[in-house]
């Protein structure tokens, strides 16, 4: 199947800057695209392309005076195999022992992941007794799809994952952050997607077309995805950035003063 990708943001900026963006799809998804993306920036502006230390491919653009908005925008299509995402109800749990050292980063606490004290005890009292491997992290899936209340308006850029275990509600970040945080208490490496997941395949839902957060888990010999907040497999995954926490893969960072005044987000079949 084909879906089609893209976006059309601005922000409003005060002063001379830079901006650095991660919008576009993962080198790993690079030959499922029909044609290059062809993203624009408005006005023409010096950009840097590079990659980041998780292999995210990354911009910084260069903002001079005189420049007041910024817009970006993304139009392309992508190839996808139009299967939900993969289960392997066999998928062992390792020792942390016995984990590939490039996994171990993936284990320690991180800037909205904090786990140490309070979630930690709960985890372990939690999903001690849950079969290791993947039965575990589709309880800790469950946990948290059951646990948060999915609210747009409750959205915040500094809830951490043990806010949102107190607060009981959040948007998909949070049901991520959660999931991970409480994935690495039991000593399972998890890490942070973010990309885009349309409504294909399901009965439209009554929200804007935004990007969306799930994430991954080390179990048997490679990585597997799992969405909290979803809790189901899904259809039309494109991967566009991996890390951490969501500290890891801003969308947009702009270094200074700023104010969003367009978000919008397509992911659709082309039928």
């Amino acid at each position: 199947m084909l879906i089609r990708i893209g976006y059309d943001i601005a922000l409003d900026v005060a002063a001379p800057t830079a901006l650095v963006y991660m919008l576009q799809t993962h080198p790993s998804r690079a030959h499922d695209l029909v044609a290059p993306e062809n993203i624009t920036i408005t006005p023409g502006l010096w950009t840097d392309f590079y990659r980041d230390s998780f292999d995210n491919q990354c911009a910084r653009v260069h903002i001079p005076v005189g420049v007041t908005q910024v817009r970006i925008r993304n139009d392309a299509t992508v190839y996808d195999s139009g299967l939900p995402d993969p289960v392997d109800y066999f998928a062992i749990e390792h020792a942390p022992a016995d984990l590939p050292v490039e996994t171990l980063q993936f284990l320690l606490p991180s800037r909205y992941c904090d786990f140490e004290g309070e979630l930690l005890a709960f985890a372990w009292n939690q999903f001690r007794f849950s079969p290791p491997g993947w039965q575990r992290v589709q309880a800790i899936c469950d946990f948290v799809h059951n646990h948060l209340r999915f609210d747009y308006g409750s959205a915040r850029p500094t809830r951490t994952a043990l806010d949102a275990y107190r607060e009981r509600v959040g948007v998909c970040r949070d049901f991520t952050h959660l999931a991970v945080a409480l994935c690495r208490c039991m000593n399972i490496p998890a890490r942070y997607v973010t990309g885009y997941l349309g409504d294909i395949g399901i009965p439209p839902v009554p929200y804007p077309m935004d990007f969306s957060a799930w994430f991954e888990v080390y179990l048997g010999d490679r990585w597997h995805t799992f969405d909290a907040r979803h809790n189901t497999p899904r259809i039309g995954r494109i991967l566009i950035a991996r890390g951490r926490d969501a500290a890891d893969v801003p969308i947009t960072m702009v270094f200074g003063a700023n104010t969003l005044t367009r978000f919008e987000v397509v992911t659709d079949e082309v039928l």
